[in-house]
């Protein structure tokens, strides 16, 4: 969730916008991609994991009911915020958008992900049908049209989450259910890790120049802009068969946090209108573009920003629960 907050940061301020028109690429430049390179891989990582427990679980009416109610909560409530505040004008589209949880199937992860998720119990059972040679060809063929052909040989795929969700959800049950090379190798996994991270930096900062000499802007993120591509899915299973493998026992302030990574999510990225407050007019990102603070600035506002929400969503954990108390 750091990650994508790192990716808010540069891709939803403006930055990006300033990065376009440099001839020359100075360092800031190279560390603000840089920094900003990983939220389609960290979506990748955050469905492999639920592919990867879900596979052997059931959806219940519960589960599923809570994560709408945490959506809709902060939706709703963030949306009359502003609207109380005049910092946003009423108008239908707002008013349908904060209340409703499927405005933007396909492109939007909150409305894509709620969808799939009520899919997971018939992936469950196509899962349960397939033979581990199936499962691996049905993989082969998924991810050499939506990995290898943009990626590889750059044709046009077009993305849709919901579709994608399912193919990442069926790679995180294959490495739950099978063994695979290497599985709980935990070196292995750490230098592939390294590897495939490094390669997408280097993959940023190469695209970067290219687009430069081509006059194209935006293709510095090419290989890891859709969570299909072929950098972002790789980083994204060699991080998870690294943390995977990793014995840390049970570590309760680590377990409370992420319990609240989606609630940052959900008030960090709400809606456009929090995306031009937050990044534009708070943080002021663009302003402090050219200073000498832009990476003390980028570092501190991401772990602030990914604080202030983490503790919000806690208070907010808290106060239903007093709530189920007192009824």
């Amino acid at each position: 969730m750091i990650v994508i907050v790192a990716h808010h940061y540069v891709v939803n301020s403006g930055l990006t916008d300033l990065i376009n028109q440099q001839s020359v690429l100075e360092f800031r430049d190279y560390f603000l991609l840089i920094f900003g390179w990983g939220g389609k891989t960290a979506i990748n990582c955050f469905v492999l994991i639920t592919g990867y427990f879900m596979c052997t679980s059931h959806i219940t009416g519960r589960k599923f009911f809570k994560l709408l109610g945490e959506i809709e909560f902060y939706k709703v409530f963030i949306y009359l915020l502003f609207l109380v505040s005049g910092y946003e004008a009423f108008s239908i589209k707002s008013f349908l958008k904060s209340v409703t949880p499927f405005y933007s199937i396909g492109s939007g992860f909150t409305s894509s992900y709620l969808v799939f998720f009520l899919l997971i119990p018939f992936i469950n059972k196509l899962i349960g049908t397939l033979t581990r040679k199936e499962h691996g060809l049905l993989l082969l063929v998924c991810l050499g049209a939506y990995t290898f052909v943009p990626s590889i040989l750059f044709g046009t795929v077009p993305m849709n989450y919901i579709g994608w969700f399912t193919i990442v959800y069926l790679i995180g049950a294959y490495i739950r259910l099978y063994p695979i090379p290497y599985g709980n190798d935990v070196k292995f996994w750490g230098i592939a890790t390294a590897a495939m991270m490094i390669l997408s930096w280097v993959s940023v900062a190469v695209l970067a120049n290219v687009g430069i000499l081509l006059n194209r802007t935006g293709l510095y993120y090419y290989e890891v802009a859709d969570s299909n591509k072929f950098l972002a899915v790789a980083l994204s299973v060699c991080a998870f068969q690294l943390f995977k493998n990793l014995k840390l026992g049970c570590i309760r302030w680590i377990n409370t946090v992420a319990a609240s990574t989606f609630g940052v999510l959900m008030i960090h990225a709400n809606s456009d209108t929090m995306r031009q407050w937050l990044w534009k007019d708070v943080l002021n990102n663009v302003g402090v573009y050219e200073s000498d603070f832009i990476i003390v600035h980028a570092v501190g506002a991401v772990i602030g920003v990914f604080a202030v929400c983490t503790a919000l969503d806690i208070a907010r954990k808290a106060g239903v629960r007093l709530l189920r108390r007192s009824v």
